[in-house]
C-alpha cells in the first residue's frame, strides 16, 4: 500500500515550533501533517497519522463535520471551546479547538487544540497580551519565509509569458496576480507585528478624528455620510497622535466596507463618562473617561464572531485578512485604553475608551 503523502508541506522550523497540538486536515477529513505536539498529544508518530481520519483519531464531543464544513463554507476560522477531546488511549482533556482554512487551499483546514492545562499555563506564565504577540511574532515570521519564494513564481510567470499566445498568457497573469495579492496580506501581517510603541503625548481627540474623517472622504468612504457629535470641551487623552489616527481610519473604513456601495451614514460621537474604570500594567486603577464611539448603520456583525471580532485573522468580510480590528484592538491596549462593539442588524458601534493625559502635560498641546 502507498503510504499517504501530503502534498501541502509546511515549513518545517514554523510547524514544529508550535507549542499546542496542531494538525492539517484535507477536504477527506484525512490528516495531512502532525506537528511534534499533536504526536505527544496523540501518542503516534506523524508518519503514523499521516492519512488517518481526523475523527478516528480523536474523540471530540462537539458536532465536528458541521465545524470543518463551516469553516471551508465560510472561509474563515471558527473556535469550539470547552469541549471533552481523548485519543482514546487518555483521560478526556478539555479543550478550545481553532479551525482555519489555509489560504493556499481552502479545503485545507489547519485544526490547533488549546487543552485547559496548557492554556491555564499560558495565561500564568505570559498572560494573555503575550500569548498574542507569540502567535502574531510566528505569523509575521512565516510571512517572511512565504514572501521570498512568491517574488521568484511571480518573475518566472512574467519571463514565462514573453514566449505565450495570448490565451496563454491570460494564466500567467493570473498567477502574478495572485502571488502579488497574497504578498499584500503578508505585508499586512507583518505591519501588524512590526507596531511600535505609541509616542504618546497631549492629542486634541477631535483634531485626530477630524483628519481621518477628511482623509476617508476623498477616498474609500466617499460614497457615505459623516455625521459629527462631538463635546467641545473634552480635554487631551494621551497618545500617539499618528496611531489615534489609523485606529479612527481603520473603523471608518470598516463601517465603509460594510455599507457597499450604496452607502449609508457614519456617525463620529464624542463625550466624558467616568463609569469604566480598568487595571494599568502596573496594578494601578484608572479611568478612561474619554469616550469616542463610531456607529454605522449597515448590516451588523455576522453573530457567530461578534465575540471574536478584535481576534487576529477573524473577518466577517469574504476575502478579509481579519487583521484591520486586530490591529485596532493592539493600538488601544498599548494606550492603555478600552475598546468594545455593540451590534445588531442596520446598527454597529465601536466604544473607544481612553485616558486623559497626565495634568502637568495638558499645558503642552
Amino acid at each position: 500500500m502507498t503510504p499517504y503523502r501530503s502534498p501541502y508541506p509546511v515549513p518545517g522550523v514554523i510547524w514544529a515550533s508550535l507549542p499546542l497540538p496542531s494538525l492539517l486536515v484535507d477536504s477527506k477529513g484525512l490528516i495531512a501533517e502532525a506537528n511534534p505536539a499533536a504526536e505527544v498529544f496523540l501518542n503516534a508518530s506523524a508518519k503514523a497519522l499521516s492519512g488517518q481520519p481526523v475523527l478516528d483519531r480523536l474523540a471530540i464531543d462537539a458536532p465536528m463535520e458541521e465545524a470543518f464544513a463551516r469553516a471551508r463554507r465560510n472561509q474563515s476560522g471558527l473556535n469550539v471551546n470547552d469541549v471533552d477531546v481523548t485519543s482514546g488511549e487518555r483521560a478526556p482533556v478539555q479543550c478550545t479547538l481553532h479551525l482555519a482554512p489555509m489560504h493556499d487551499n481552502p479545503e485545507m483546514i489547519l485544526l490547533i487544540l488549546s487543552p485547559r492545562e496548557i492554556a491555564d499555563r499560558l495565561g500564568r506564565s505570559m498572560g494573555a497580551k503575550t500569548a498574542a504577540k507569540s502567535a502574531i511574532g510566528m505569523a509575521e515570521m512565516l510571512a517572511h519565509e512565504i514572501k521570498n519564494p512568491l517574488a521568484g513564481i511571480a518573475g518566472a510567470a512574467q519571463l514565462l509569458s514573453m514566449s505565450l499566445t495570448q490565451e496563454d498568457r491570460e494564466l500567467t497573469d493570473l498567477i502574478v496576480e495572485e502571488t502579488r495579492r497574497i504578498v499584500k496580506l503578508l505585508e499586512q501581517v507583518e505591519q501588524f507585528g512590526n507596531v511600535r510603541p505609541p509616542d504618546r503625548r497631549p492629542v486634541n481627540i477631535h483634531d485626530a478624528l477630524d483628519r481621518a474623517r477628511r482623509s476617508a472622504l476623498v477616498g474609500f468612504a466617499a460614497h457615505m455620510t459623516i455625521l459629527e457629535d462631538y463635546d467641545p470641551s473634552l480635554p487631551p487623552t494621551w497618545a500617539d497622535p499618528d496611531q489615534l489616527m489609523q485606529v479612527f481610519l481603520n473603523l471608518i473604513k470598516n463601517a465603509a466596507e460594510a455599507a457597499g456601495a450604496a452607502g449609508g451614514t457614519i456617525r463620529l460621537r464624542t463625550f466624558y463618562d467616568r463609569s469604566l474604570r480598568v487595571r494599568r500594567r502596573d496594578g494601578i486603577h484608572s479611568t478612561l473617561p474619554l469616550n469616542i464611539e463610531i456607529t454605522d448603520d449597515g448590516p451588523g456583525l455576522p453573530p457567530e464572531i461578534a465575540g471574536e471580532i478584535f481576534e487576529p485573522f477573524v473577518s466577517g468580510r469574504e476575502n478579509g485578512t481579519g487583521l484591520g480590528l486586530a490591529l485596532v484592538s493592539k493600538i488601544v491596549a498599548d494606550h492603555e485604553g478600552w475598546i468594545s462593539v455593540d451590534s445588531v442588524p442596520g446598527r454597529t458601534s465601536f466604544r473607544i475608551s481612553l485616558p486623559l493625559a497626565p495634568k502637568d502635560k495638558q499645558k503642552d498641546i
